[in-house]
């Protein structure tokens, strides 16, 4: 079955097995197991921290971000209106750190990324107004719905960050694939912040898991947090030498599964009947809008499973014409092959019934945003 659903969704394989067999078995919460200690600095140099700190999940490590930042309340953080720190992590910023969070839209950029004007325009100066909540952090999402936030727009919000005494945070769980998409090395992309949270279950292929990088000092504090949260984990080697396995042999492939989804995409819009393609594909994310192309997803989606192609859906109501689908290295041309062709097939289908009068498959009721797996 190829799923098309997440790259969380990626399967261990044996070779990764073996891979835990031969790690270590030390104690992390003592921190005494060293295939965590060398990836937590394997990561740290790639990023061109001063430490790491391995977790469970990107939520835990953005949220220990957070938190290690000891931000005093009255606080307010500025983030995306779309990013995951806000919308996908059940209200930790109020619940971990007492943040007021102010949702920032991508008004100057027609949405791809928002920008410092967009940030300046939401910024809460600490001018001593005891109605506000001053900003003290900035959080930034790359990637972002599969598009890259270009280079020297995250060097100017760092610039921006540094004139204000704000702190920058990164939640770059694909930021993997931000680095590859760009031809830049990761350091270029996560230098200006402060803290950085990289996931290695999605994108890099790893069972589970998250890297959080920073300072001494911030890993020293986030790292107590953790153990506070419940987070802190034992045998954890085996865990973590697969991850350093897959950044070293999986990231390197990324390049191949972003052109994959632009074939994809390709196929889609050339042979869909109609069907869209309506945030550029920039990485490993494809969203295509199926309005208008006489397709109905919940059909989609069980004709797809007959190929061994998953893309979930099978529910959606006949309102529902977005779906958001996500490549990954263990995705193949076959299965990318095979998925045009059945979307060809009930395309060229729905025409034919829309010729000869015969009732459509879809009603459409106009084209809708669908919440959709962020994890």
């Amino acid at each position: 079955m190829f799923d098309f659903r997440s790259d969380t969704l990626t399967q261990p394989t044996d070779e990764m097995f073996k891979i835990m067999q031969e790690a270590s078995r030390g104690d992390d919460v003592y921190g005494e197991d060293d295939s965590v200690r060398q990836l937590e600095a394997h990561v740290a140099r790639l990023t061109g921290h001063e430490a790491g700190l391995f977790c469970a999940s990107g939520t835990m490590t953005n949220q220990l971000a957070f938190r290690a930042s000891l931000l005093t309340p009255p606080a307010s953080v500025l983030c995306d209106k779309r990013s995951h720190v806000y919308r996908y992590e059940a209200g930790g910023l109020a619940a971990h750190s007492s943040l007021t969070v102010y949702p920032v839209r991508a008004d100057t950029n027609h949405g791809h990324h928002i920008t410092v004007r967009d940030i300046e325009q939401e910024f809460v100066v600490d001018d001593g107004d005891a109605h506000m909540a001053p900003t003290r952090l900035i959080s930034l999402e790359n990637t972002l719905d599969g598009t890259v936030m270009p280079l020297k727009e995250v060097q100017a919000i760092g610039r921006f960050a540094r004139e204000n005494k704000v702190l920058l945070h990164l939640d770059g769980a694909r930021i993997w694939n931000a680095a590859i998409a760009q031809g830049c090395d990761l350091k270029e992309l996560t230098k200006e912040f402060n803290s950085v949270s990289l996931c290695v279950s999605k994108g890099i292929g790893a069972p589970i898991g998250s890297v959080l990088v920073g300072s001494t000092e911030l890993i020293k504090k986030a790292r107590h947090f953790r153990k506070m949260f419940g987070g802190g984990w034992r045998q954890a080697g085996g865990l973590a030498a697969v991850a350093h396995w897959c950044i070293d042999h999986v990231w390197p492939t990324m390049r191949e599964t972003h052109e994959l989804a632009k074939y994809l995409a390709h196929g889609l819009e050339t042979f869909g009947g109609g069907a869209k393609i309506y945030i550029p594909v920039e990485t490993n994310m494809v969203f295509m809008d199926l309005a208008g192309s006489g397709i109905r997803l919940s059909e989609l989606s069980r004709r797809l499973e007959e190929k061994g192609i998953k893309i979930g859906n099978k529910d959606a109501p006949e309102t529902q014409t977005q779906v958001r689908l996500v490549l990954h290295w263990q995705i193949n041309r076959k299965a990318v092959d095979d998925f045009v062709a059945v979307v060809k097939d009930m395309a060229s289908k729905a025409t034919s019934s829309a010729t000869t009068g015969a009732p459509p498959n879809q009603k459409v009721y106009g084209s809708h945003l669908t919440s959709y797996d962020r994890k």
